[in-house]
């Protein structure tokens, strides 16, 4: 199995088959995309310390499975409020769009009586009581079934309704390098439709964007979805999931859905 979701060669990110989706043996699933673009935003030069508040991931065309470049500018310069874009690029055809919300960080303790949600679903101890029923139909890898490791909590991915699930990469995003907690958790939210869907199988709910806003940036390896899917008669819906690490509520993430019947 190989090391890693990408390998650089170059100013080329080359996809291993860990990223693959679950749709087509040749095109990614979201989550390796975003958080490739996570770490260019990341790396974007910044005046003072900042974390990404808020970030939006444009899908404007499927990913393939071929070598990959980003481009990254500042949208807003800012010593206090920022906002940068990444791109990514298959040849010459742009096939993400995203753009992150930096805030400066400052050490401001928060009043005692003021109310936090510390409230944290539980993480099952057993690795087997978390398998999830992704058909393994093809000797092909997935980011899906070979690349996270997930644990159900509630609801999951083979019944309709709200799910809660815990999500951990099994390999590194780049090769040789240690995933940020932003980089992890928008790999995990693109998760939130599948974990939630409530249509039956002859709908479609395809998800065009993901935005994620984070209170603070994740610690440890373990992210959390509490997903919901919400559907309207309009054809459109939205997925969203409350995001949690192992000390507590981090953020949350919504999908647009566009949504139809195949009947």
């Amino acid at each position: 199995m190989p090391s890693a979701l990408f390998s650089i060669d170059g100013d080329a990110f080359v996809p291993s088959g860990l990223a693959r989706g679950p749709w087509s043996p040749d095109a990614q699933h979201g989550g390796p995309a975003a958080a490739l673009l996570m770490r260019a935003m990341e790396a974007v030069d910044a005046p003072a310390p900042m974390q990404v508040a808020r970030a939006t991931f444009e899908l404007l065309r499927p990913v393939p499975l071929a070598p990959l470049t980003i481009t990254t500018t500042t949208v807003k310069p800012g010593r206090r409020v920022q906002l940068v874009g990444a791109s990514l690029f298959a040849g010459d055809v742009e096939v993400v769009r995203s753009t992150a919300l930096r805030l400066r960080t400052a050490d401001i303790p928060i009043p005692d009586d003021v109310p936090v949600d510390m409230g944290v679903p539980e993480l099952p101890e057993n690795e087997s009581s978390g398998n999830v029923p992704f058909a393994a139909d093809d000797e092909l890898e997935h980011f899906h079934r070979d690349a996270m490791e997930i644990r159900v909590v509630a609801g999951g991915f083979d019944r309709a309704g709200p799910g809660t699930a815990w999500f951990r990469l099994r390999v590194p995003v780049i090769e040789g390098e240690e995933p940020s907690g932003a980089m992890r958790a928008v790999a995990t939210a693109d998760f939130g439709n599948g974990l939630s869907w409530i249509l039956p199988g002859d709908w479609l709910f395809i998800n065009p964007d993901l935005t994620v806003h984070l209170l603070r940036v994740p610690v440890g390896e373990w992210i959390c979805l509490a997903a919901r899917t919400l559907p309207s008669s309009t054809g459109v819906g939205m997925a969203e999931s409350a995001i949690y690490d192992e000390r507590g509520r981090v953020g949350r993430s919504v999908q647009s859905l566009l949504i139809d019947s195949t009947r």
